[in-house]
């Protein structure tokens, strides 16, 4: 079913001219023309025209935000521009008032970034349980299992990087509260390809970086605070754009945090990962995070079934709730596998012995079976 004009899309991305077929979103996304146009309007600004654009850069940002919210269904004041996902991570990590004891629950097949700033507790006593996972899933009766009553927090991926498992974040957020526990969510492959939203899901905190399904470059991202972890956050690094009317007063020098999540930008933000940030949200938001969900889940159907029809097993092929952009599929001899989908210009990730693929909103069939191809050929 056509949900959106595919190929209006499609004319966004250089890399197609170029006989590319991309199919690596889970790991980096190409920059659109409109970003590209975006970033190079700025450079002509701060070179030439409008040296300091300092004005325009902060509607960007509040606009930014405002998409931000859209996207999870939140609102502007519970978000915060971060580096990366780590960063917005050890916000929270390092901001808790921990005690002798307290314990976290993690699982054993998380991205490194939702698990060192975690680990790095134990220093101060706190335990980390590591849930086992079963087949790539994460499945919400063991983290139930898991929990005790010195559980201060449970983070999880909304959807993990190797597997593709999307987590059942709406029965997990209700455990959590049901038993008193913080939710953190790291959403950096789940945003932009999947529907979030933070009240429904019972979320208290979340994270993102910005160059996967967001499609914007690396080095920025945005946690999601609520109003209640906030409070209980005892923010361990404080700027001067961290204040309330940071631009009023300049020599009053008093500890007067924001109200809203911007106490946590203590600096000069990354103005140029905002704009661009600007860029692909509006398109993203254009077309509809639902009908982007369904598109690459069909594309995944596809890509499933191809596979199978060549004898190529994946990691996660269950119900459609269970899964987002990302499908890892399980050759022989991956290493020659992948280099040779490189040398046909058809771009995946090799990870951990699996080639893992990870369509995007203008991916088309061709794109799958250019792919199914070149693994067949070798087979």
């Amino acid at each position: 079913m056509l949900r959106y004009d595919i190929e209006k899309y499609r004319t966004l991305f250089p890399a197609i001219e170029t006989g590319t077929v991309y199919l690596n979103h889970a790991a980096t996304s190409p920059l659109s023309s409109r970003v590209v146009a975006a970033v190079d309007n700025y450079l002509l600004e701060r070179s030439k025209t409008r040296i300091d654009n300092f004005g325009s850069l902060i509607r960007i940002a509040r606009e930014t935000k405002e998409s931000i919210a859209k996207l999870i269904n939140s609102t502007p004041d519970r978000i915060a521009f971060c580096d990366n996902t780590s960063n917005a991570l050890n916000i929270l990590a390092s901001g808790l008032e921990w005690r002798q004891g307290d314990r976290i629950i993690l699982n054993d097949i998380e991205f490194p970034a939702n698990v060192y700033p975690f680990l790095n507790l134990r220093r101060r006593g706190v335990e980390v349980d590591f849930v086992k996972s079963r087949g790539g899933r994460v499945l919400p009766e063991d983290l139930e299992a898991a929990m005790t009553d010195r559980t201060r927090l449970l983070s999880i991926s909304h959807v993990q990087f190797l597997s593709g498992y999307r987590a059942d974040l709406e029965l997990i957020g209700s455990l959590c509260r049901r038993h008193g526990i913080l939710f953190s969510v790291d959403a950096i492959q789940s945003a932009g390809v999947v529907q979030i939203d933070v009240q429904r899901m019972m979320i208290d905190f979340l994270a993102a970086g910005g160059q996967k399904w967001l499609m914007a470059p690396q080095g920025i991202g945005f946690a999601f605070v609520s109003e209640p972890v906030q409070s209980m956050i005892d923010q361990a690094y404080l700027g001067w754009t961290s204040m309330r009317n940071f631009f009023g007063d300049f020599t009053s020098y008093r500890i007067e945090p924001d109200n809203t999540a911007r106490r946590y930008e203590n600096g000069t933000l990354n103005h140029i990962g905002i704009l661009s940030l600007h860029e692909t949200l509006s398109t993203l938001l254009e077309i509809g995070i639902d009908k982007i969900q369904e598109h690459v889940l069909d594309l995944g159907d596809r890509l499933t079934a191809e596979l199978d029809k060549i004898g190529v097993p994946v990691f996660v092929d269950g119900p459609r709730a269970e899964r987002a952009g990302i499908v890892s599929a399980k050759v022989n001899d991956p290493e020659r596998a992948f280099a040779r989908l490189s040398q046909s210009k058809v771009e995946v990730s090799l990870r951990q012995g699996w080639i893992r693929v990870s369509p995007h909103f203008y991916n088309t069939d061709n794109d799958i079976t250019a792919f199914v191809d070149v693994l067949a050929a070798g087979a």
